[in-house]
């Protein structure tokens, strides 16, 4: 039986791989569901080459086109945001690559949980602004949510056949990104095209600017929290340039597991969509005798504070992880616009983390409200 797979995010730089991944492994996967925001073009031509049964285009202006594109085909079209919360409880599929960035992609992912669908998880802000509310829902419904994030599949990876040893802590190796080493009176004038160059991943906009403010460790931080059930004090970060190991798990007993390999995100997504197998594939090896070394050292959380606030969020709880993620997504939006600098987007997330009232155990509800509080905030500071 062939597993049948709808990419939630299919344009972006994931949902691309993933799909790759799935044409490298047509014996074992077929595309059931593909959505996009806006690119219609992509989308179009994705929808050709997989067949699926059922796409979605959020942006509504775009659904004529995409319509016309497809209409010599048997493909569905559906358009808008109430599209992907109604395609995300379709029983045609049976895993969904939940690839959408930002808080956009957590409506569907619960949909798809609610209706008992395997979640192979790329969206990081799922888990780092309603963490307890879906994996509650995941132990309820009895739904696999396996990560797609390098980092975290690492772990998952380490944790495999350990069920009943305690963790004493994991550690989310960081490369630092294209900024590592740097001062603040550096970073005052880096411009976007220099942020957006990251040194080991290729990744979308977002998580590259991210991961230059090193905000993408710190949501890591979270999300690790909700997956693998841990306290904040349980989870360590360590800048490791190379990205060879992708994290590690240290037990009580002192010993670690590490999870290597080069970096590149298609062997994460590929074990996500196979999982518990491992598929062969021609992937370039990481060859130890040809490596410089591998080095270490503490992140400067002084420069980067988003580390240290996404910290502060971690151990406070309740919706700080929330507000902390609303503002900074209008920071980088903001940022890559180049209505703002790079260290204006670390400042932009402490004044919302200040301004909006903290809630301790928020609903569902509330999380919106916080959410939509936070960004409204956050754009008042850059006049959007």
């Amino acid at each position: 039986m062939k597993k049948r797979i709808a990419i939630f995010g299919s344009t972006g730089s994931i949902g691309t791989q993933a799909l790759e991944v799935i044409a490298s492994n047509l014996d074992k996967f077929e595309v059931e569901i593909l959505t996009a925001h806006s690119n219609d073009k992509l989308l179009v031509q994705q929808a050709k080459k997989f067949n699926p049964n059922a796409v979605v285009i959020v942006n509504e202006s775009k659904y004529a086109a995409v319509k016309e594109a497809l209409a010599s085909t048997n493909v569905k079209v559906f358009a808008g945001e109430n599209a992907l919360e109604e395609a995300a409880v379709f029983d045609t599929y049976d895993m969904m690559v939940a690839a959408i960035v930002g808080f956009a992609g957590l409506k569907s992912t619960l949909k798809a949980i609610d209706s008992g669908k395997a979640v192979a998880l790329a969206n990081k802000e799922t888990l780092v602004v309603a963490g307890d509310i879906v994996m509650q829902r995941a132990v309820e419904k009895r739904v696999p949510v396996i990560p797609v994030d390098s980092e975290h599949s690492a772990i998952f990876q380490c944790l495999i056949g350990e069920t009943r040893n305690k963790i004493e802590k994991v550690i989310l190796t960081a490369s630092g990104g294209p900024f590592l080493g740097k001062k603040p009176n550096f970073l005052v004038n880096v411009k976007k095209e220099h942020a957006l160059q990251h040194p080991n991943w290729n990744m979308g906009a977002k998580i590259s600017v991210d991961s230059a403010t090193l905000m993408n460790k710190g949501l890591e931080m979270i999300e690790a929290r909700w997956l693998f059930n841990l306290q904040p004090e349980q989870i360590q970060v360590i800048v490791h340039p190379e990205s060879i190991i992708h994290s590690m798990v240290q037990f009580e007993d002192g010993s670690i597991k590490a999870q290597m390999g080069l970096p590149d995100m298609k062997v994460p997504i590929q074990y996500a969509l196979s999982f518990p197998q491992r598929i062969p594939n021609a992937f370039p090896r990481y060859d130890f005798t040809r490596s410089p070394g591998l080095h270490f050292e503490q992140p400067d959380i002084k420069t980067f504070r988003n580390l240290a606030l996404a910290g502060n969020a971690l151990h406070k709880g309740g919706n700080m992880p929330c507000v902390l993620n609303a503002a900074n997504e209008i920071a980088v939006y903001g940022f890559l616009r180049n209505r703002i600098g790079f260290l204006d987007m670390m400042e932009m997330v402490e004044r919302a983390m200040e301004k909006i009232p903290y809630i301790k155990e928020p609903s569902l509800e509330e999380y919106f409200e916080s959410d939509a509080e936070a960004r409204n905030f956050a754009a008042s500071l850059i006049h959007i």
